[in-house]
C-alpha cells in the first residue's frame, strides 16, 4: 500500500511546489492509496468548519456601533428575515427592510438628498464583518471630504439588495454596501463592497459595481477604499454604476488592475 509521505512541500522533487506557493488553492495534494492523505483531509475539514462557523456566526453590531460612533452616527435595522434559518432559506426576505426599520430610516430623511449611505450587512460571513468592516469604512470616509454622508446603517440578516431599500428610505443618491461574502474553503472572512447609483427596489446586479475579497490575504483596507471611492466619485460624475462603469483608469493602480480573488464569492 502506498505510504503517506507527508505534505507535498516536504518533497524536494514536488513539481507542484512553485504553484502551491502562489495560491491557497488545493492543488497537487498528496494521496494515500485512492484517497487524500490524512493531513490534507483534516485541513479540508477544518476549512469547511471555518466556513460553516462564518455563515452561522453572529455579527457584534453593538461593538461596531460603538466604533463607528467615533466617526458619526450609526443606526441598526433588520431585514424581513427574522432569524438565520429564515435568512438562509428565503433570500428575498433578506433584500427588504422590515416595516419598523424602514419607518425609523424615513424619520432620518432630509430635504436635500444625501450623496451616499454606507450599509454594513452581515451577509454570509460574520467573521468578515466583525474583522474588516469598520477599518474599510474608516478608510473610505477619509477619502470622501465634502460628501454628504448619511448615518451608517447596520443591517442584520441582510443581503446586498437591502441597500436599495435603505437608499429609498433615506433619500440617498448612492449606496455602498459592505457585506460578508460567501465563504470559500481558503478564505472564510472575505468582505465585499457593492456600489449602486440611484438605487431602487428591483435593481439588477448588472447595475452594481463590486470590490471583492477584502481580507488579510486579499485587498488591504487602503487599496479597497481607493478603489471604492474612485468608483463612487466616477459614479457621481457620470450618474451610473454597473457594467458601464469601469475602473480601467484608476490612478496609481495601473490599467484594469484586478482585485485578488483568493476565495469566497459575491453574496446575492
Amino acid at each position: 500500500m502506498p505510504q503517506d509521505r507527508g505534505p507535498p512541500a516536504a518533497r524536494p522533487d514536488d513539481p507542484w511546489a512553485r504553484f502551491r506557493a502562489a495560491t491557497p488553492a488545493r492543488i497537487g495534494l498528496e494521496r494515500c492509496g485512492d484517497g487524500l492523505s490524512t493531513r490534507a483531509l483534516l485541513d479540508f475539514q477544518r476549512a469547511h468548519a471555518h466556513a460553516r462557523d462564518a455563515v452561522h456566526g453572529v455579527v457584534d453590531f453593538e461593538r461596531l456601533a460603538r466604533e463607528i460612533s467615533k466617526m458619526g452616527p450609526a443606526h441598526y435595522v433588520r431585514s424581513g428575515a427574522r432569524d438565520r434559518a429564515t435568512y438562509l432559506r428565503r433570500p428575498d426576505l433578506g433584500r427588504r427592510l422590515d416595516p419598523e426599520s424602514r419607518a425609523r430610516l424615513i424619520d432620518l430623511r432630509q430635504t436635500n438628498p444625501f450623496d451616499a449611505v454606507f450599509v454594513i450587512c452581515d451577509g454570509l460571513s460574520s467573521d468578515a464583518v466583525n474583522t474588516h468592516a469598520v477599518a474599510t469604512l474608516k478608510a473610505c470616509l477619509l477619502r470622501l471630504p465634502g460628501w454628504s454622508i448619511a448615518p451608517v446603517v447596520l443591517a442584520e440578516q441582510a443581503r446586498v439588495a437591502l441597500g436599495d431599500d435603505v437608499c429609498e428610505a433615506l433619500n440617498a443618491k448612492m449606496c455602498a454596501v459592505l457585506i460578508g461574502e460567501r465563504p470559500g474553503l481558503s478564505v472564510a472572512d472575505s468582505l465585499g463592497v457593492y456600489l449602486t447609483w440611484a438605487p431602487r427596489m428591483g435593481h439588477r446586479d448588472a447595475d452594481r459595481n463590486c470590490i471583492s475579497n477584502v481580507h488579510a490575504a486579499g485587498l488591504g483596507y487602503d487599496l479597497a477604499a481607493t478603489k471604492t471611492t474612485w468608483l463612487m466619485q466616477e459614479a457621481r460624475r457620470r450618474r451610473m454604476t454597473g457594467v458601464a462603469l469601469k475602473e480601467d483608469a484608476l490612478p496609481g493602480l495601473g490599467a484594469g488592475a484586478p482585485a485578488k480573488r483568493l476565495g469566497g464569492g459575491p453574496t446575492p
